[in-house]
């Protein structure tokens, strides 16, 4: 009986585990250029942006609602950020404007 609690509790540890992987949404930055060019996140949910790299990245955005701007981001620097409000998001690197996506925020 001890070893069936102690594999159930495993299993629900490591299934936790998994919901919370695939929950995390992670953008890459790398080549530069942005992993995904849209994504849906839900209003409240937080994004990570992981300057994957070898250069400096500066994720931002103007939209309004959801303006944001997390600086100079050196290789290997992960920053999250939380969109507010819903609608489509503008993101791109005031560095290398060419580096653009859209964060679809819904309620």
């Amino acid at each position: 009986m001890k070893t069936l609690k102690f594999a159930m509790a495993v299993a629900f540890v490591a299934g936790a585990a998994v919901a919370a992987v695939a929950a995390d949404k992670t953008i890459n930055q790398k080549g530069k250029v942005f992993s995904q060019t849209e994504i849906t996140v839900k209003k409240g949910e937080p994004v990570n942006f992981l300057n994957d790299d070898n250069i400096v990245h500066n994720v931002m955005s103007t939209t309004t609602g959801n303006e944001f701007n997390v600086g100079a981001a050196k290789p290997g620097t992960v920053t999250p950020v939380t969109f507010k409000a819903a609608g489509d998001v503008r993101v791109i690197c005031a560095i290398h404007p060419s580096m653009k996506m859209v964060v679809k925020v819904t309620d």
